[in-house]
């Protein structure tokens, strides 16, 4: 067919809106506020988006300065940084799945992002789709957006468009408005001139056709190992690993020593939620936005006695280099950063581990975690 049909538009449109706040839900926020909200930025997000939010500091991330993105989809932007895009090394913040964050937080973080480029938080609409031939816009596609974006929709330096956890929470008002009006402080151009009205709902129904056949994985919660479980194979012997420029250790040297019981520690310096989803097995969360007192606590539990400790992350490697040095500056030795990251490690075709909890149980998380986090 040539056409979306709107039962199948429908279908796919069905699960996009169950935001966790939306526009009306935020009041404007005071002084104080806006402090906390400009604070939970640097500490979680200028790591990859910039400290001036102007976006491809690390994984492409997007710039959160652009006029076109802050004035639509207020609930889209606070679903993904609640739960995440999947997929990709954006992260679910939200305190339910592991992130550190609260609804409330999350919601005037994204009202603080629109405030500091003095742009009106936009009110929520209804999810109306947009009727486009599909066809027609697989060709438009192909022709102006595949360099970038990729030729599936797998993201190049643009954002990954085939992603299904980004078209789950994403109307087709707002793929259509970036569309039409490119995203300001990065190289996506405004079409809204270069095609017809016809042609943009075309391409806007081919990107929502990409969501179609996504199937849902519910995640579950597991618990972090236990302060006396830091350390894998106690009783084995050291690694010998050879480090890439006296840093980096490779995914094949990592899996090799588990494989043959090395002693070590594996940190995962991703947000919690990521490791709850899937991890390397045996590696302890300590994400990278810990302030250093709370890092100091948790290294008082981790071997001094010359254990490696390996840290990774998604991104290949920001927060895993982050935690890294602060490690290094506390006196550790033996530390080395995972080269590929988690999406290399996996790519090469390395297991991971995923949560192993009831399904609709909510893990409680490890006190020796827990606890320094809340201190």
């Amino acid at each position: 067919m040539r056409r979306m049909t709107s039962a199948r538009i429908l279908a796919c449109t069905a699960l996009l809106f169950a935001p966790i706040v939306n526009a009306h839900m935020v009041p404007e926020l005071t002084a104080e506020q806006a402090v906390e909200a400009g604070r939970n930025y640097q500490q979680y997000c200028a790591l990859c988006h910039g400290e001036n939010r102007q976006g491809h500091v690390n994984d492409h991330a997007p710039s959160l300065r652009s006029k076109s993105l802050l004035e639509t989809g207020f609930p889209e932007r606070t679903a993904a940084i609640a739960y995440g895009r999947l997929g990709t090394p954006m992260p679910g913040f939200l305190d339910e799945i592991g992130g550190p964050m609260s609804e409330e937080e999350i919601g005037r973080l994204a009202r603080w992002l629109n405030d500091q480029e003095g742009i009106e938080v936009p009110r929520p609409g209804l999810p109306i789709p947009i009727q486009g031939d599909t066809v027609l816009g697989a060709k438009i596609y192909d022709r102006d957006c595949s360099e970038c974006h990729g030729s599936s929709g797998e993201g190049v330096t643009g954002t990954a468009l085939g992603n299904p956890a980004m078209l789950s929470m994403t109307s087709d008002a707002f793929l259509r408005h970036a569309i039409v009006n490119g995203r300001q402080e990065t190289e996506m151009a405004a079409f809204g001139e270069h095609l017809s009205d016809a042609e943009i709902d075309a391409v806007t129904a081919y990107i929502r056709s990409r969501a179609t056949g996504w199937s849902v994985q519910k995640p579950v919660l597991r618990k972090p190992p236990a302060v006396g479980s830091y350390v894998i194979n106690p009783d084995g012997a050291p690694p010998n690993f050879e480090l890439k420029d006296d840093r980096y250790v490779l995914s094949s040297d990592l899996y090799d020593a588990i494989q043959n019981k090395r002693r070590m520690v594996i940190l995962d310096t991703r947000v919690m939620s990521l490791w709850q989803l899937s991890h390397i097995e045996g590696s302890v969360p300590l994400p990278y936005y810990y302030e250093r007192e709370t890092l100091a606590d948790i290294a008082d539990d981790l071997p001094r006695d010359g254990t490696w400790i390996v840290t990774y992350c998604e991104c290949p490697r920001a927060a895993a280099e982050f935690v890294n040095a602060k490690l290094v500056d506390l006196g550790f030795e033996n530390t080395a950063v995972l080269w590929e990251g988690a999406f290399g490690w996996v790519g090469l075709g390395y297991p991971v581990s995923r949560g192993d909890t009831s399904l609709g149980q909510k893990a409680s998380l490890s006190p020796s975690i827990t606890e320094h986090a809340a201190r």
